[in-house]
């Protein structure tokens, strides 16, 4: 039984929102030095490529901007090669990446629950 695509919405929208209030009023130096933002980031972006992975290529195809496969690739990297993870990756990620992924989630959650609220009519 295929989920929801909405729990995958909701949990990078809370990844993401995660990640923001774990580096609110950080600088890269202050991040760098900060064992557990950099950990707690880490988790997020765990998640978020996790949950990524679990969204339908139909959703995904409709927000051609993102790197979806870059996405995914993340969490493996975090995973596999967690000793290589440079600071720097991750505060460019968050501080670039971030933004126009939680913008087109954003799109996507609107259309999964426009696609649900038309379904409900029908019944």
């Amino acid at each position: 039984m295929e989920k929801d695509p909405g729990i995958y919405v909701r949990h990078i929208l809370e990844a993401i929102a995660n990640i923001e209030a774990d580096t609110a009023g950080y600088d890269f130096e202050k991040f760098r030095s900060d064992r557990r933002a950099r950990q707690l980031v880490e988790r997020n972006l765990e998640i978020i490529s996790e949950a990524s992975r679990r969204l339908p290529a139909e959703l995904k195809s409709q927000e051609p901007s993102i790197a979806w496969q870059a996405i995914a690739g993340i969490g493996n990297i975090l995973r596999h090669d967690y000793h290589e993870t440079y600071p720097t990756v991750l505060w460019e990620t968050c501080k670039k990446d971030l933004k126009p992924l939680k913008d087109a989630i954003g799109r996507i959650g609107t259309r999964v629950g426009a696609v649900r609220r038309r379904k409900a009519k029908r019944t």
